[in-house]
Order: structure tokens, then sequence, then C-alpha cells
């Protein structure tokens, strides 16, 4: 049984509730949010894990028409930004559109009937005039292929699942991995466990976070949209340090002193340091993992992993490392996390979720919109503001099809490929395709497929309308 909707909304985070409060707001309501979970929220619902926190500053890290007095620290912590999540849903009226439980599992584009037809797990299937995937691309975990993983005896979960059933106190742990999450679970739990056990395959840049609690002066009217707009300003700058790597040097400075300040022992300190340029990997910041990784219950091990065994993890020395427990800090599947949807374009064409235009839409699938596409990441300031530009991008896109009275909307060949060439040419000289390092933001050929190149205010210029000649619009 299908119903017939407007436009179906895939993921209830920021993307999905930012595209939906957009709708409401150009008075359209014939649409529904498909959200696989029993909660909304996205990353900042899955995210769980002891010491979760954004890496952005609070004032940035909202939609720029809804701020949120309510932040307590610099850096919001996750509770706060679900929280934030759920008020902006219930006071624009989102909630009432949300079908919970209901994962997408396949869409396909019907060419005679000019409508996407929905199929979920849950049996309600819908048949829609438009789709705009908010899926997102930090939500399927990745777990490293580590032989014998189904013969550990103990207790395992991903840092996204974290299993709070499961108490650490006087345990052996061992963590694998050491990025953006696991620097900030491992110094909440290694004062619990027995044993903390840390496998380090590459370390990253770690520069001092400098939190603290927002101060009661920030939170009135005037002052939170001043200091939003300072921090914009101030962190749009770092996107010179990614776009030219020569200009690296001063901020990896900046994390040198902090490694120096922090680390004693000077054996340690080297297998702390990176040997790849700051930037080629995710920024991480911290004031706490350093200190966490001294004490003396702790364990940094660079050996690499060559299989679980049935009471912990064994490297290649040849020595196990006992565990009563393993989590995994390894990150997500980000490129090509669009391909778990299953969407199927015009003649059959499966969009593989790695090249578009402007990450929002591609050749050969009308009326399909994306949020936090291909090549939308950032790593200097909020993706909050990138979603923003991009939810402005899909309503452009609708009003040229209420304007034309068309049937429907899709990016030009053409356009997408000059797109994508002067996009990867740009894309050459960063800090990440040339800082010395192999990150999640590549694919297996080498392709960065994750990140924008230059500053957000330029996508958002770019983006703020759809331009007619790049599209095709069928009437």
């Amino acid at each position: 049984m299908s119903s017939n909707v407007g436009i179906v909304i895939v993921g209830s985070g920021f993307g999905g509730i930012g595209m939906a409060i957009a709708l409401k707001k150009a008075g359209f309501d014939d649409f529904v949010i498909l959200e696989k979970d029993r909660d909304l929220g996205g990353t900042w619902r899955d995210n769980r894990y002891p010491g979760c926190a954004c890496d952005v500053p609070a004032p940035l890290y909202s939609y720029s028409f809804e701020l949120n007095p309510s932040w307590t620290r610099v850096y919001a912590p996750q509770p706060e930004i679900w929280d934030y999540l759920r008020m902006c849903s219930a006071k624009y009226g989102v909630d009432a559109h949300i079908r919970y439980g209901c994962a997408v599992e396949r869409m396909e584009w019907d060419d005679g009937a000019g409508r996407w037809h929905v199929a979920t797990g849950s049996g309600d299937d819908y048949l829609a005039r438009a789709v705009v995937s908010a899926a997102g691309a930090l939500h399927i975990p990745s777990y490293p292929d580590i032989p014998g993983a189904d013969r550990f005896g103990g207790t395992s979960f991903h840092s996204s699942r974290w299993d709070h059933s499961c108490d650490l106190d006087g345990k052996q742990v061992a963590v694998i991995g050491t990025g953006a999450s696991a620097i900030q679970f491992v110094p909440q739990i290694a004062p619990r466990v027995a044993r903390l056990s840390v496998f380090q395959r590459t370390p990253p840049w770690i520069v001092p976070r400098l939190d603290g609690p927002v101060r009661a002066g920030w939170r009135a009217p005037l002052t939170d949209r001043m200091l939003r707009d300072a921090y914009y300003w101030m962190l749009e700058v770092r996107a010179l340090g990614f776009a030219y790597p020569r200009l690296a040097p001063p901020v990896q400075r900046i994390a040198m002193r902090h490694i120096e300040r922090q680390v004693a022992d000077p054996e340690l300190r080297a297998i702390l340091t990176p040997d790849y340029i700051i930037g080629c990997k995710r920024i991480l910041l911290s004031d706490d993992y350093y200190p966490a990784l001294q004490r003396p219950n702790v364990d940094l091990i660079t050996e690499r992993i060559t299989e679980l065994g049935e009471t912990g993890v064994v490297t290649a020395d040849g020595v196990t490392h006992p565990a009563d427990v393993i989590i995994y800090g390894t990150g997500f599947k980000v490129i090509g996390a669009l391909a778990g949807l299953n969407v199927t374009g015009r003649h059959g064409r499966v969009l593989a979720g790695t090249e578009a235009y402007h990450g929002v839409t591609a050749d050969g699938f009308p009326n399909f919109f994306m949020l936090l596409g291909p090549n939308t990441g950032l790593g200097h300031t909020s993706v909050v503001f990138m979603i923003e530009s991009q939810i402005q991008h899909v309503m452009s896109c609708l009003k040229i099809l209420s304007r034309d009275k068309a049937d429907t909307i899709e990016v030009s060949a053409s356009a997408q490929q000059r797109f994508n060439r002067g996009l990867q040419h740009r894309l050459a000289r960063t800090v990440w395709n040339a800082g010395g390092c192999h990150s999640w933001y590549l694919d297996a050929d080498g392709v960065n497929r994750a990140l924008w190149p230059g500053f957000s205010v330029e996508y958002w210029a770019r983006t703020r309308r759809a331009h007619r000649g790049a599209y095709l619009v069928d009437q």
C-alpha cells in the first residue's frame, strides 16, 4: 500500500529538521520525514558515549534563525544539542510529519508517473513528487576488518552504539582507534577501568580545546548574534590553511607546543607526533587526552593488530593484550554512504553518491536532492552553515518547479561535469590531498569525495539560487 505525498525527507537530524522547517515557512505541509530510529536527532541521537560534545563553538552550532540561549559551554555537550533539535522540531510543528521506525530500503524513479517510489522496512511505502536525502554520512559505523572478531569472549561495541548496560568499572578495556570520538571518551573512562589499552595506528594532530562555561552576558539576543558572527569570521579564515598547505606551519607549531607542554616523556611524545601536515586528517581538540594516556593504568600501543583472541587483542609482536571489553572508536563509512539508500534514477541509473552538483543534485535523478552530499563537508567551521545553504538551494529548485508549472528538475550532465572538474582541480592542492596522509576524506582511488575546498561563504554565494541554465526543467 503506497501513500501519495509531495515530498519525502529521509532522516531527522539537522538536515531533515531544517528542511522541514523551510518547507513549513514556505506554506508547504505535504511532506513526511522518514526516520529509521525511534527518535529524531541523527548523529546527536546515535553518539551518546561519555564525554561526547561538539568540536565547533556552540554559538555557531545552531540554525541561523533559531539561536540557542541555553548552551552551557563553549563546546556544547551532546545532550544539549539533542535537546536543541527536539525543541526546534516541536516549535516549528515538524513533529507531526515524522514517521519513526521507517528505514528506507530503496527509492526508484518512475518516469511514466513522474514520481519517486520510496519503499521502507516498515511496509509503509510512498509515492513522492520529490525526495530530499538528509540521511547524512556519520551514521554507518566503520569496523576494522580484524580476524577473529567473532571469537572474542567479552563485550564489544562501537562508540556510536555505546552499550550503557556494560559496567566498565574495574574492567580491562581495549580501545581501537584514536580519532575524534576516542579522544573524548578515553579521558572519561580511564579513571574507572582497571587497565586501558589504547591502540593507535596513526596519531592525530591535537590542539587545545579551550572549553569553558558560557557566560550569562552571551545569552542576550543582540550579544548572541554578534558572538555568532564573530566566531563565524574567525573560523572562516582557517579555510586558507587547508587550501594552501604552506600556511599550515603556524597552526602546526601550536599543536607541537601542546604536545610538549602536556607530554614530558620524549619517547611517548615522539609516538604521539604525526608525520603528516596538520589538517591532512581531521584536527582534534582536547585538553585532557594526552594526560589520560599518561595515567599509570593506561597503555598506548602502536604495534599492528593481527587478530582478536577469546581473551583480548593480539598484536604483530605476538603479545596478547587482555581485555574484558573492546570499544571501537573507528569512525564511520562516509564515502558512498548514500549508496546504502539504494536509489535508482532514470534508465536504471544507480546513485553512487560520490559526485554531485554542489553536492545537492545529480544528473539522472530528477526531483532528488541531497543535504551534506558529496564534497560538502568542512574542516574549518560549522557544517550547519552548509546545511542551511543547501536547504536554500533546494527551495530555489522547488520554486522553479512551481513558477514554471513543471514536472521535473534535474541538473544537466555538462553542468555537473564542469563543476566536479573544477572542484577536483582545487582539491588537488589542498592539505587533504597533498598533506602526506590517507584519511576517510579520500576514496579507494585517492579522490577526495568528502570536503569543500574553499570558504563556506563562497559555497553560500554559489548555491543561494539555482541557476536555470544548469538545470533541465521538464514541463
